[in-house]
């Protein structure tokens, strides 16, 4: 068994000395291993920073000061990979930019507690292996308790390797405990865990590079897609004097020279409220001359609105549609925002004053000839599980999300 060290427990003015120690090399691991995440995607300097973590609980003595060094270890992490989310608070700065760094803070401790009961687990069971074995059922638990948050799994770090092969056998939540035992095995005491985490890392990286995926061949008749965006700040895509300017933009790149098979606009692309704009519809089914088209937008059902995507006949009928069914906490909807509401707290995302509602779940869309897709918006992206039961009946994946939010660094990229 992988033994944790137990410090030297001396008193004096140095007392407190180990515990800055390890709390430091814990908050420095966290960093590196943040910044192998993308966009910095530094690998060497991620594994380093995972070593420096799982050295700071070497250095603790029991559950206390392993939960400690678990949650500093994940603030400091949490806070770098997802410093992003402040760039929703940015687009109306005036009424929500004091919220920002509260808002980071908040999400990073809370996401850093789930490290802390790993450290907790582990600093009671003095072994490393534990360690890794209670952070992977950590990163599992996160990705479903409170509707999940699985944005920033270790396992991330190997997207820009072959390695990223292993996601397809043992899933982002295999690969990085893998990821941590091997680690763990390296710095643990005496020679037989490194010799066997070095061969287990060296065999995996061998079979990453024999089974990596390559892409495959595009077929002569393979169907061509026309993606449009609209180039739309997002503090101007609500404004009632850009409105038109960005519908314009999409209705031209739709009409522009040449015959698609599917033309698909993005995630809330046009400020068109149906069904009562219906002949704005009309108007891009004929720019696309009758070709199918798919894009977002928000549905009202009295006093209910919906984050749909929409697939349109040749006439600007809705063939098709499926309503956003995961949405997103505090952006798309308030929790309690009956109450909140009435003290103005509302969603980023809500336009409407009364949140978004979720749709009844994963469905598929329609392609005629082009076949069946599996639509997700956005934030429904992240999670692996979601409409896995309908994916194997569809041909595509159809992702449509409005990226404006995150500004042009760390949140798109990720």
């Amino acid at each position: 068994m992988t033994q944790i060290l137990r410090p030297s427990s001396a008193g004096g003015p140095n007392k407190w000395r180990p515990a800055l120690v390890r709390l430091v090399l814990a908050g420095t691991g966290g960093a590196g291993l943040a910044l192998g995440q993308a966009p910095f995607s530094m690998l060497p300097l991620a594994l380093t920073g995972l070593i420096f973590i799982l050295l700071a609980l070497r250095l603790g003595s029991g559950s206390r000061q392993g939960a400690a060094t678990g949650w500093a270890a994940g603030l400091v992490y949490f806070a770098i990979t997802l410093h992003w989310i402040t760039e929703p608070f940015q687009v109306d700065a005036a009424t929500y930019g004091w919220m920002a760094p509260f808002a980071l803070a908040l999400l990073a401790g809370g996401l850093a507690l789930f490290w802390g009961a790993a450290g907790w687990v582990a600093g009671r069971a003095r072994n490393l292996m534990v360690f890794a074995l209670a952070l992977s059922a950590a990163e599992l638990l996160r990705a479903f308790v409170f509707t999940g948050f699985p944005w920033g799994m270790i396992a991330g770090l190997w997207l820009d390797t072959p390695l990223a092969a292993g996601l397809g056998w043992v899933g982002p939540h295999g690969l990085g405990l893998l990821s941590v035992a091997i680690c763990a095995a390296l710095v643990s005491p005496g020679r037989w865990p490194k010799l066997v985490g070095a061969s287990v890392g060296t065999i995996l990286g061998a079979l990453g590079l024999i089974f990596a995926p390559q892409a495959p061949d595009i077929p002569a008749d393979a169907p061509i897609i026309r993606l449009v965006q609209p180039n739309a700040p997002q503090h101007l895509k609500w404004d009632p004097d850009w409105v038109p300017v960005f519908y314009r933009r999409q209705i031209e790149a739709t009409e522009a020279p040449g015959a698609p098979d599917l033309t698909i606009w993005p995630e809330t692309a046009v400020a068109l409220r149906l069904p009562r704009d219906q002949s704005g519809l009309e108007r891009i089914a004929q720019a696309a001359s009758g070709r199918p088209v798919i894009l977002g937008l928000n549905r009202f059902e009295g006093a209910r609105v919906f984050n749909s995507v929409i697939a349109l006949d040749p006439v600007g009928e809705i063939k098709t549609r499926y309503d956003k069914a995961h949405l997103v906490p505090f952006g798309e909807y308030v929790p309690f925002g009956a109450v909140l509401g009435r003290f103005g707290i509302h969603g980023l995302a809500d336009t409407d004053g009364g949140g978004y509602s979720a749709g009844p779940g994963p469905t598929l869309l329609d392609l005629g000839a082009l076949g069946l897709a599996l639509p997700l918006v956005c934030y429904e992206a992240i999670f692996p599980q979601f409409g896995r039961k309908l994916s194997a009946q569809a041909r595509v994946m159809l992702h449509l999300t409005n990226d404006a939010w995150f500004g042009d660094f760390a949140g798109p990229a990720q």
